[in-house]
């Protein structure tokens, strides 16, 4: 292999981005697997050998954990997203909405916290960043002489 520095990182690189490429298929393949609403139960029977002549036969029923809880919870977040909208006039805004630090979406008339009564407590962060960002420094006690 006879390349030229920047030849070589660039090899280098299309090997690596092929491994990663690899590996993400292979991982989105292995978790994409779903389980049926039929086989929440699965039945598994256990055959013991007690001594030469006696066997017993134990079957139970386990519960499996499948991804359909997954699925529900995704359909509840897509449904409680609202159009765009103000959270005061409900007047669709679009792509003009202004998002608030209380989580909500506002028109131009409604986009300051004093005109749509904001629960957020501006104050209160304020202070927490000012807090934060300026840490008391405690000299060390010299000792006199």
């Amino acid at each position: 292999m006879n390349f030229c520095s920047k030849c070589h990182k660039d090899f280098i690189l299309k090997q690596e981005q092929s491994k990663l490429a690899a590996s993400s298929i292979g991982s989105i393949v292995n978790s994409s697997t779903t389980i049926d609403k039929s086989s929440e139960h699965l039945p598994i029977e256990v055959e013991l050998k007690v001594g030469s002549t006696n066997s017993i036969l134990i079957s139970t029923q386990t519960p499996c954990t499948s991804s359909l809880n997954t699925n529900n919870e995704e359909k509840n977040n897509n449904a409680k997203e609202s159009p765009n909208r103000c959270g005061t006039c409900r007047k669709r805004v679009g792509l003009t909405g202004f998002s608030c630090r209380c989580g909500n979406l506002f028109c131009a008339s409604h986009r300051y916290s004093n005109k749509h009564d904001c629960a957020y407590d501006y104050r209160t962060a304020a202070q927490a960043a000012i807090r934060k960002a300026n840490p008391i420094v405690k000299a060390k006690k010299l000792d006199k002489i």
